[in-house]
């Protein structure tokens, strides 16, 4: 009749064998990470004006301004949402009324508006981005462009439902 002996060996080769699997997660469900909102920015409303126009285009263009917003949690593209955007450019200063305008995101949660090219105010080259309708918390986003040249600049938004 056989005889069942636990050696030192089968003991530790077995806990271990435990353990790898248990730290390793093998026996707990996946679970999907959850997309984080995004932060307001400091500075990010700085000269924000309140219901600025949805406009085809900011001044004579030549620069473009885009991004994607998507809901916080799990990262649904969020369309029909109402960006404002605003910049110091090569046609007006940031507090310029004529320097701001809105546009809507695409069924894909895209937005892109053309404006006249962004200029350095206070040493670098920035612009201005609000979420502001109502529908989720208000997020203002003022993403600074690594150089002056750039005619492109995108800020992404990540919303938490208000």
């Amino acid at each position: 009749m056989p005889t069942s002996r636990l050696s030192r060996r089968l003991v530790l080769a077995s806990g271990g064998a435990l353990l790898a699997t248990g730290a390793s997660g093998l026996r707990v469900p996946a679970r999907a990470q959850t997309l984080a909102p995004t932060p307001t920015m400091r500075g990010g409303a700085n000269n924000y004006r309140p219901g600025a126009p949805i406009v085809e285009r900011i001044g004579g263009g030549g620069f473009w301004m885009t991004g994607t917003v998507r809901r916080a949690g799990d990262g649904v593209p969020l369309p029909d949402q109402r960006i404002q955007i605003w910049a110091h450019t090569t046609e007006g200063h940031e507090r310029d009324p004529q320097s701001h305008g809105a546009t809507l995101t695409d069924a894909n949660g895209e937005f892109r508006l053309e404006m006249p090219q962004i200029v350095p105010a206070f040493g670098q080259p920035h612009g201005h981005l609000a979420y502001d309708s109502g529908d989720f918390e208000t997020v203002f986003l003022r993403p600074v462009m690594a150089s002056a040249g750039d005619t492109t600049l995108q800020a992404d938004f990540v919303l938490q439902p208000a």
